[in-house]
């Protein structure tokens, strides 16, 4: 039988351009609608089990116990779990189940925010858009999906230098999350060389230190948001009175 010859180092390269670029055009188009909109979106990165959901239904419950508009598309590989967890905070929840793809990319975003559309959720009814990526520190920091921040999360149980093991995605996210800081004694966590570690990659960048489970942090989280909210009310209110 025969077979295809593997690509090439400059074919795998060329490939690799194209699709990455047709990722941007289409995040491009992403980021006008969120805009036009006044929907401020965040894109949640992390390994897996650095406790993103828990910290995320803690957020939501927040957001929206004040009022806030927000919603949250969430990714995993094989269950709706995680969107069943961020559900009962009471936000409108969709499921993106990705069949072992390990990242997200901007046009499944689009196809899902059409499907929100046409059971009757439109982006103008979203404040915050909460967009729980993969579980993974490699493959969604080369994909833009039209974000206005990208949050890194970082946990106590994983080790101080993952900044450094894994640069590019710590290097261009907007906040880092220091996560389950509750643990921080029995993980023997060395906090000053976790934050100079995340400082190398990503000098000035925000970071917050929070816990799900005592709340610590969360608040900081929720009146970033709440902030961004407002700034974006005020703007639509300008686009009104023109």
């Amino acid at each position: 039988m025969c077979r295809d010859p593997e690509p090439g180092p400059a074919e795998t390269l060329v490939l690799e351009r194209n699709v990455l670029s047709a990722n941007d055009a289409r995040a491009g188009v992403l980021r006008e609608r969120f805009q036009t909109a006044h929907t401020h979106v965040i894109n949640v990165v992390s390994s897996p089990g650095s406790g993103k959901t828990s910290l995320l239904a803690r957020l939501l419950g927040d957001l929206v116990g004040s009022g806030v508009r927000a919603a949250a598309l969430v990714a995993d590989c094989a269950t709706d779990n995680d969107a069943v967890r961020l559900g009962a905070c009471g936000a409108p929840v969709r499921q993106i189940v990705t069949d072992s793809q390990c990242h997200l990319e901007a046009g499944v975003i689009e196809d899902h925010l059409a499907a929100w559309s046409a059971e009757g959720l439109a982006l103008r009814d979203i404040d915050v858009l909460v967009i729980e990526n993969i579980g993974n520190l490699v493959c969604p920091a080369g994909f833009d999906l039209g974000e206005a921040e990208r949050w890194v999360m970082l946990s106590v149980t994983e080790g101080e230098d993952k900044p450094l093991k894994y640069p590019a995605m710590f290097a261009g996210a907007d906040l880092a999350v220091v996560t389950k800081v509750d643990l921080a004694g029995p993980c023997r966590f060395d906090r000053s060389t976790a934050l100079a570690a995340i400082e190398t990659v990503n000098p000035g960048v925000d970071i917050i230190e929070t816990s799900a489970a005592t709340g610590d942090g969360c608040d900081v989280l929720a009146a970033r948001l709440r902030d961004a909210v407002l700034r974006l009310t005020e703007g639509r209110a300008a686009s009104a009175a023109t």
